[in-house]
């Protein structure tokens, strides 16, 4: 990329993160992001594995916020909050490297399916994209949990799987926009080949759809692990806020009034899932100028 090209793509970035800053919505989910995030890197700091360890827990079983941990403790005595710090580690990360698993796949199906739109190739990815957008995600999601087995690395394949195929939708809509365009036809009559037109001219064109629907896509994410582990299909030996709620939930916690042990990672899920979604919006509305034109007026 030459010198010119690189100073363009700073002044659009700059320009992007200066409406951003505007946009409230944006701003407010941004800093509880920011929140979560800053607790999840500083876990392994803030808590020892023997702190949330059933078996080595120092805390008494059941104990209401009134006393001394400050959101109580659980079943086997460990402290509520040291749970939700580590498990917005596990949450976090599962959102975030399923979203990008399922944005590679999505980008990559979109672009070709778009590119290609009329073609062989395009058909097939047009038709594979819209039957994973028909099909029931959730029950697609139990049949590969069962077959791949409960662990960490396995939900996060799951999840990536079956959320990839709106923003392959949304990219290959916007890659059908941009194959017409002058810039495109000038470089392919220039004798530039398919991978170099996909990669240097349409990908970059499309990358705010793709970046704004990722955004998206983490909140999904988040709420399919929680799903996922109220099943009991997640990772047992992993703590991270849908763990949590399952084991609350089938210990009685709510019908025998012990609130604080799931009312909290519950918050935490709809925090973060409001956070993401507000963000994402806010890109949206940024990055597309038919929105931004529609909430000037």
């Amino acid at each position: 990329m030459t010198t010119i090209a690189w100073q363009r793509r700073r002044r659009s970035w700059a320009t992007t993160w200066a409406l951003f800053r505007r946009n409230r919505r944006g701003m407010v989910g941004l800093v509880i992001l920011i929140v979560f995030a800053v607790l999840a890197l500083l876990a392994p700091l803030l808590v020892t594995p023997a702190e949330i360890d059933p078996a080595l827990a120092p805390g008494r079983p059941l104990q209401s916020p009134g006393e001394a941990p400050p959101l109580g403790t659980d079943l086997f005595g460990r402290a509520v909050l040291d749970m939700l710090i580590v498990g917005s580690r596990v949450s976090l990360t599962v959102g975030v490297l399923a979203t990008l698993g399922a944005v590679v796949i999505g980008a990559t199906m979109g672009l070709f399916a778009g590119y290609y739109t009329g073609r062989p190739l395009g058909t097939i990815l047009t038709a594979l994209t819209d039957w994973f957008l028909v099909i029931p995600w959730l029950v697609l999601a139990i049949v590969l949990a069962a077959i791949l087995g409960p662990n960490l690395l396995n939900v996060i394949v799951v999840i990536a799987v079956t959320s990839w195929a709106l923003t392959a939708r949304l990219v290959r809509a916007q890659t059908l926009v941009v194959r017409e365009q002058p810039f495109v036809e000038r470089a392919r009559a220039l004798g530039a080949g398919d991978a170099a037109i996909i990669t240097r001219q349409v990908l970059p064109s499309v990358a705010p759809v793709i970046v704004a629907q990722g955004v998206l896509t983490v909140a999904v994410a988040i709420l399919s692990e929680t799903t996922l582990a109220l099943l009991g299909l997640g990772d047992p030996n992993s703590l991270s806020w849908g763990r949590m709620i399952q084991e609350a939930f089938n210990a009685g916690a709510m019908s025998n009034g012990y609130w604080w042990w799931i009312l909290p990672p519950g918050i935490c899920v709809i925090l973060v899932t409001m956070a993401f979604t507000l963000v994402g919006y806010a890109l949206e509305e940024i990055l597309d100028p038919r929105l931004r034109k529609s909430e000037a007026q």
